[in-house]
């Protein structure tokens, strides 16, 4: 991404805006700071609310959120004048296979979310 790890961090914390600029996400409630709550409805699923919590934050380097089934991370990597930035999905737990065919794909999702991140990104330097 051609954007300091710092710029990219501003965006992805800053949860209420996520709406107005992230085309997979319809609402979005909290802070997103380690050990908070952070609720959010995707396209995925709009009739359900994700509550999530933040896991991990290390400024400029990697958040995790998620819940008991699973967790989203993203990560951040300074590369020559850029970031290499990466976010993966791991799901999971004893019930996973109960639930596992109801689970959408999250290929079309990510890429939207990291387009959308990175028209966002450019609006910040």
């Amino acid at each position: 991404m051609n954007a300091e790890p710092r710029v990219i961090r501003i965006v992805l914390v800053n949860g209420e805006d996520y709406p107005l600029w992230n085309s997979t996400v319809t609402y979005f409630q909290g802070l997103i700071e380690k050990g908070s709550t952070i609720n959010l409805k995707s396209h995925l699923d709009e009739k359900r609310t994700f509550t999530l919590k933040v896991k991990e934050m290390e400024p400029e380097k990697k958040l995790v959120w998620g819940d008991a089934m699973g967790k989203r991370t993203f990560l951040l990597k300074p590369e020559g004048k850029g970031t290499l930035f990466k976010m993966t999905e791991t799901i999971g737990g004893p019930f996973f296979p109960f639930f596992a065919r109801m689970i959408p794909e999250f290929d079309e999702s990510f890429e939207k979310f990291v387009g959308d991140l990175e028209r966002e990104v450019s609006k910040h330097k």
